[in-house]
């Protein structure tokens, strides 16, 4: 194995070291990168296009700029994999559907364009469940992505193909959008770190639209103290976005090695007592532990309004997506069915044609939802009892620093195994969906493999922009992790 080979396994501070020692070129990481995609991308499934020209000319600005002893920023020159639901200037971005299957992007997202300022080269548009709906990446209109782990495994979703690239060592770092878990849940499937910011920390421009007062981009890394360093990247005030907090972008680094004795991590009984695999309730006992022997004390916290956050989540969720996805009737961009007589049948045609069988059905959910007469009977209820969970969490908070609880109640499950019941489907998000409700910073750290050598990720949720906090604990647990003492460079199976 060459140089180059070894350091595509690297993290992103190592592959920075070597940059900075001239130990290998930025162009000379991406050739080695595509020519490992070329060989698996067909069998994983997480491109769904390749951004070379894009990539390579980024990659070299960074190499002659350290030929002239120029600073760079943080992540200059480290390889990322950009969800194809976020827009990228003069490339197509298709949420993975047949209704974008063309569409090119006539300008960059917020996020995209501070991945150029800071030099990071866009290796290529990964794949995603249609329109980021979905939970194990089936529903995209192209193909199924796999897991590196297992190739018969699931990788989660949405953001599937963001996580199966960086697992499969296809790119240092990726960008995906979590609505609810669409970054977490994946992370934990693939044994890598995955992140969502506080809502608004993160512009959401140029990001299509599923549910908005639920969707964050957010980071992927192999660590920890990567997935700070793009998370400060991506962060900070947008004016393009309504929704944007007017806070300066912070520095998520300086204290993630500061001691976590003394302060409080809360258990999530309900997440805790019921409902998890038996290789699932073993690791977060071993982290209840790791926690414990760091000096931190474990506090037991009840969230009580939990067990109605799917039912919320599916009414919030469908019926924003009923109205963002209203936009796409064939009149102003994107498929346009043919042989149309009238405009409503070309509506009614583009619309059968173009979405995938989960995206209709959440549509038609949301629309239901909206509807006369059941307005304030679903809709108006759900966003009350939304109030009250973000309530919960914030009493929680008064006594704790953080809570923990496992990502997912299970590990990555066989491809094709829950397709034909969309509630054991929608029911995989119950640990990760309340952090979008309450619009907090959620985590997700690789601890533990279950008996069949499937990742496990333990969730870290933090206060409203208390990321810092977040990431110094997820990085002591990460520190302490058989995961990452064994594991940290075999991601490529």
């Amino acid at each position: 194995m060459n140089t180059t080979e070894e350091l595509i396994k690297l993290s992103a501070a190592e592959q920075r070291t070597a940059l900075l020692n001239k130990e290998v070129k930025a162009t000379e990481i991406l050739d080695s990168l595509y020519a490992h995609i070329d060989k698996e991308n067909s069998e994983i499934g997480d491109f769904n296009s390749l951004t070379k020209e894009a990539a390579y000319e980024t990659a070299k600005q960074v190499d002659e700029k350290i030929a002239k002893g120029e600073t760079l920023p943080k992540l200059a020159g480290i390889p990322l994999a950009l969800k194809d639901n976020i827009n990228m200037k003069d490339y197509k971005t298709t949420a993975s559907s047949k209704i974008l299957e063309n569409f090119v992007s006539p300008y960059d997202a917020t996020v995209t364009k501070k991945l150029k300022e800071n030099l990071i080269p866009v290796v290529g548009k990964t794949n995603l469940d249609e329109f980021a709906m979905g939970s194990s990446n089936e529903n995209s209109a192209f193909n199924n992505v796999k897991n590196p782990w297992d190739l018969k495994k699931v990788p989660g979703g949405s953001s599937g193909g963001s996580a199966a690239a960086v697992a499969a060592c296809h790119s240092t770092l990726a960008l995906g959008s979590d609505t609810g878990g669409s970054i977490r849940l994946p992370a934990s499937f693939c044994g890598i770190v995955g992140m969502k910011p506080t809502y608004g920390r993160v512009s959401r421009y140029g990001l299509i639209a599923f549910g908005s007062s639920l969707d964050q981009i957010g980071p992927f890394a192999r660590t920890v103290e990567d997935c700070a360093m793009l998370a400060e990247v991506i962060s900070g005030y947008d004016e393009h976005d309504s929704t944007s907090l007017n806070l300066p972008a912070p520095d998520f680094t300086t204290n993630l090695n500061k001691d976590v004795k003394g302060l409080k991590v809360g258990v999530i009984r309900e997440l805790y007592e019921t409902g998890l695999a038996d290789d699932v309730k073993v690791a977060l006992d071993k982290a209840i532990e790791t926690y414990k022997n760091l000096g931190a004390e474990i506090v037991m916290i009840s969230l009580p309004l939990i067990k109605y956050s799917i039912a919320v989540y599916y009414i919030v969720a469908t019926a924003e997506a009923s109205s963002n996805l209203a936009r796409y009737d064939g009149v102003k961009y994107g498929y346009r069915a043919k042989n149309c007589n009238t405009l409503i049948e070309m509506y009614n045609k583009t619309r059968a044609e173009g979405f995938g069988d989960e995206v209709k059905r959440r549509i038609m959910l949301g629309t239901y939802a909206l509807s006369s007469g059941y307005y304030d009977a679903y809709y108006k209820k759900a966003q009350q009892l939304r109030r009250l969970i973000k309530n919960d969490f914030d009493k929680a908070f008064k006594e704790v620093d953080v809570l923990m609880c496992p990502t997912c109640p299970d590990t990555a499950f066989d491809i094709g195994s829950k397709t034909e019941d969309p509630l054991a489907m929608y029911l995989t998000d119950i640990a990760t969906i309340t952090a979008n409700l309450a619009g907090i910073p959620a985590m997700s750290v690789p601890f533990e493999l279950d008996k069949n050598n499937m990742p496990i990720g333990i969730q870290i949720l933090a206060p409203v922009l208390e990321e810092s906090k977040m990431f110094n604990f997820a990085y002591k647990l990460e520190q302490m992790a058989l995961f990452n003492k064994k594991y940290k460079n075999n991601y490529e199976k």
